[in-house]
């Protein structure tokens, strides 16, 4: 079987590219990395040749390119069953489902807030009011996943839900969000997997700055 290349762009800044990267590097898959850095005031004209939206991250398998972190895991998941990308329980595979979307098309508040930034030093910012409500919501996520599955992961064993979380991991770390035992117990097997360990290191060794996402 021909190995997916998957195009991310900067390992510091880039919250969608961690997300599917970490879900393949921690499942074992075998792919070819290609980073494409978005230290351009426009965009890196790069990206627009090789991704049809002109975003990354973007898995090409053969002729084939899939868009946006979920549906390539999705797609990874069914191109390696045995990698464990999704539980091996129907109702589990449904709820990581839901989890996995909900943190696509939320969260905005975080999201504006508290870009993700690996290098940052731990420490407070100002906030809006509405941030705490999307903290909230998050950590119920993650508690109740963790006490139905006994942990350490959201569904027992790592898959594609904990790869989709990794990117508010490094939120709640650096911007400081979170005191919850459960929450941050989570959050220290998630630092302390391979595949996190992996990106960080490479994340900060990079020599690009984004202005932007330095709050």
């Amino acid at each position: 079987m021909d190995r997916p290349t998957l195009y991310i762009a900067n390992k510091n800044y880039s919250s969608w590219s961690f997300r599917p990267w970490m879900a393949l590097k921690g499942a074992g898959v075998d792919f070819e990395e290609v980073l494409i850095p978005f230290d351009y005031p426009s965009g890196n004209p790069r990206i627009k040749a090789v991704s049809p939206t002109g975003r990354v991250p973007l898995l090409q398998h053969g002729e084939l390119k899939i868009w946006e972190s979920w549906a390539i895991i999705e797609y990874a998941a069914e191109l390696y069953p045995d990698a464990g990308l999704l539980p091996n329980d129907r109702a589990d595979r449904a709820l990581a489902r839901s989890a996995s979307m909900e943190m696509l098309s939320s969260f905005r508040a975080l999201r504006n807030a508290c870009p993700m930034n690996i290098r940052r030093p731990k420490g407070t910012i100002a906030l809006p009011d509405d941030i705490d409500a999307d903290v909230s919501r998050i950590e119920t996520i993650w508690r109740d996943f963790l006490q139905k599955s006994g942990g350490p992961f959201l569904f027992g064993r790592f898959s594609g839900a904990d790869a989709m979380f990794a990117p508010v991991v490094n939120r709640f770390d650096v911007y400081d969000l979170v005191n919850r035992k459960d929450t941050l117990t989570y959050m220290e097997t998630m630092k302390a997997h391979p595949a996190w360990r992996k990106w960080e290191e490479a994340a900060r060794a990079e020599p690009w700055i984004v202005a932007e996402d330095e709050v």
